[in-house]
């Protein structure tokens, strides 16, 4: 630890705000909508998808989901493929295809029973292996002193934690600054990885879970990708914009602050904070104005005492305690009481 960095328990970084990530969110989900909807030719006879579409930033268990359901096959038999499949990934990598199911487009034959998941991810891994073990990803790794894998878990952590392309540049400057200056990542992303959840509540107790994968916890990069991120990602890790930001947050969509400055973190992050209250406070409004007119008698319904009518005490419109369980963006810095 650096002695300018401040103290750990004081600090929580990067993961993007709400309103962002949800927005962000819309998009990867109407991506992956494709995968159920694509429907070249087939007609009325067979209305099966002829191809299966990986987006950016899914993890290998979702990859594996998908096949499964793209080659109607039993569920898990593509995950337990995969430990048997002797695909070609590095040896870094130990058997682990997490960050080497390279997102794309990927044919699939009429006839299902003409393939098999070890082959679609063979593809998968064979694509990755195309796009990363070429000469500008390499030299891009050597001149940031890394090799290509680790260069690919930067590529996973960016493709997570960025709000949008424009972005990424930026996200993979602040995790080089942060690896150069002897700073744990903090990144939430990290954590969900290991929690194999994703959201955007991060809590105390979470940040100090056992895990390699615990980047609060834990110096230097995880030890595996925590995604499979795209090219545009891979292309952020080895060409960062230079800067010598520490810090990012999301307080709105498409207002991304990067930053140096601690203080001016969380000053960043109060208003983050702030707009999200503001829209909690927004969706609890709404809620209560449905329930009251679902709760107005009708013209030809007398008014009767059921007990909804009461208003039912669940937490939930109660301002949650600051210290305890609030919204946090992977970007997002919220002190320690």
């Amino acid at each position: 630890m650096q002695t300018n960095t401040p103290p750990r328990k004081t600090i929580r970084l990067t993961r993007r705000g709400r309103l962002a990530l949800i927005a962000t969110g819309a998009v990867v989900a109407g991506t992956a909508v494709a995968v159920p909807l694509l429907t070249l030719g087939g007609g009325e006879e067979d209305s099966r998808p002829t191809a299966l579409v990986i987006p950016e930033g899914w993890r290998a268990n979702r990859v594996y989901e998908a096949v499964d359901k793209a080659l109607e096959v039993p569920a898990g038999t593509t995950a337990k493929a995969a430990a048997k499949a002797h695909l070609k990934l590095p040896s870094e990598a130990g058997g682990n295809p997490e960050g080497y199911l390279f997102p794309a487009t990927y044919p699939l034959p009429k006839d299902r029973r003409a393939t098999t998941p070890e082959a679609l991810l063979s593809a998968m891994v064979d694509t990755a292996n195309r796009r990363f073990t070429g000469a500008p990803v390499a030299a891009g790794a050597q001149r940031n002193a890394m090799n290509v894998y680790q260069a690919v878990t930067i590529a996973s952590i960016i493709q997570a934690e960025a709000a949008s392309k424009a972005d990424m540049g930026k996200v993979a400057r602040v995790v080089f600054n942060r690896l150069g200056r002897g700073m744990p990542l903090q990144m939430d992303s990290t954590i969900n990885y290991a929690l194999n959840r994703s959201t955007l509540r991060t809590t105390t107790g979470d940040t100090r879970i056992d895990s390699p994968y615990n980047s609060y916890e834990r110096m230097g990069l995880p030890p595996t990708p925590i995604d499979n991120p795209g090219a545009d990602a891979m292309r952020a890790a080895i060409n960062p914009t230079p800067g010598d930001w520490l810090y990012f947050v999301t307080v709105k969509p498409g207002d991304t602050r990067f930053t140096s400055d601690y203080a001016q973190h969380q000053r960043n992050v109060a208003e983050f904070n702030a707009n999200q209250q503001k829209t909690q406070q927004k969706k609890q409004q709404q809620k209560k104005q449905q329930n009251e007119q679902q709760q107005k008698p009708t013209a030809d319904s007398p008014p009767h005492s059921t007990g909804s009518g009461q208003p039912q005490n669940t937490g939930s419109g109660q301002p949650q305690n600051p210290g305890s369980q609030q919204p946090q963006s992977a970007e997002s810095l919220h002190p320690t009481p």
